[in-house]
């Protein structure tokens, strides 16, 4: 967890924050083994900024693992470049609202027909 924020991490908080799209956003916030940038718990929908190291090999392999974990437990993952967001934020917003509008994703059932997924923690 980071404490200070990316230039664009700031831009797009400012659009995100204090219901702004008529929906809650955290930042910064736990799910399971990860931390994700944004998340609306409402709709399950997490928001990842990538910056140009997530161009590699290695990183989009992680990242593709990530999405497919956090999908497991129901959330639904859009990735913008930093940036998109920097030279468009209105494009970007338009993206997440967009998004924000699409069902949360079932997560798949354990052997017992139980739904798995992690615990969510609300600060």
């Amino acid at each position: 967890m980071r404490r200070e924020q990316t230039p664009a991490e700031r831009k797009l908080w400012r659009k995100l924050r204090n219901d702004q799209l008529g929906v809650n956003f955290r930042r910064q916030h736990p799910i399971g083994k990860y931390i994700v940038d944004f998340v609306c718990l409402q709709t399950k929908l997490v928001v990842e900024l990538d910056g140009d190291t997530h161009a590699t090999e290695e990183a989009r392999g992680y990242d593709q693992e990530r999405t497919e974990t956090l999908a497991k437990y129901g959330f639904r993952v859009l990735r913008l470049g930093n940036r998109h967001v920097h030279n468009n934020i209105e494009s970007a917003i338009a993206q997440i609202v967009e998004a924000l509008k699409e069902p949360p994703l079932i997560p798949p059932r354990n052997a017992e027909g139980d739904q798995s997924g992690p615990i969510v923690r609300h600060s």
